[in-house]
């Protein structure tokens, strides 16, 4: 199985989102399953420029073809504003239609400062990936109130989440077999 890309949904300094994916990608680790872990900080500023679209940078190539050999994404994301971040909508504008998310696994946490933990962002998210035709896996995460369940060192004082986002990658590592065997 080629490794599952796990992405950070925003490119803002010292966010939430960057810990969680973090803890998200450690527990991939701790079940044996390959995996990498992008954020979008990584976005070169050229990948900013109206040329990008029609002409790739060469950072953003790179980062298509990750995306392009991931066996499924693992999506986390913030809520900013009741929604997910632009960043996160003008990534996924940059990448190769159809072929970026056409039958792809797709997994979500979301996580917010407030009381829904990033609900909606992420139910705005499933919508797309549905209309590209991603393979939504439906064990979604939620962590509301993130701030007080994340220590200093970003680390998630909450079993029970913890848990929730253990089990999350094993059995998102099983849809993605389910999904992908032919």
């Amino acid at each position: 199985m080629a490794p599952i890309l796990v992405i950070c949904g925003t490119n803002r300094p010292g966010a939430s989102a960057h810990k969680v994916a973090d803890i998200v990608h450690r527990h991939y680790a701790a079940a044996n399953v390959p995996a990498s872990y992008l954020s979008l900080v990584e976005l070169p500023p050229e990948a900013f420029s109206p040329e990008a679209y029609g002409n790739k940078p060469a950072k953003v190539v790179e980062i298509q073809k990750r995306v392009l050999d991931a066996s499924g994404l693992h999506l986390v994301v913030p809520e900013y504003n009741g929604s997910f971040p632009g960043v996160l909508k003008y990534f996924i504008d940059l990448l190769k239609f159809p072929e970026s998310f056409q039958h792809k696994p797709v997994a979500f946490v979301g996580e917010a400062a407030g009381m829904w933990g990033a609900l909606r962002s992420v139910e705005q998210l499933q919508q797309i990936f549905a209309y590209r035709n991603a393979y939504l896996y439906p064990d979604r995460v939620f962590i509301p109130n993130v701030n007080a369940k994340l220590d200093g060192e970003g680390r998630l004082i909450d079993p029970d989440i913890d848990s929730r986002l253990a089990k999350q990658a094993v059995g998102f590592k099983a849809f993605i077999e389910t999904m992908t065997a032919s």
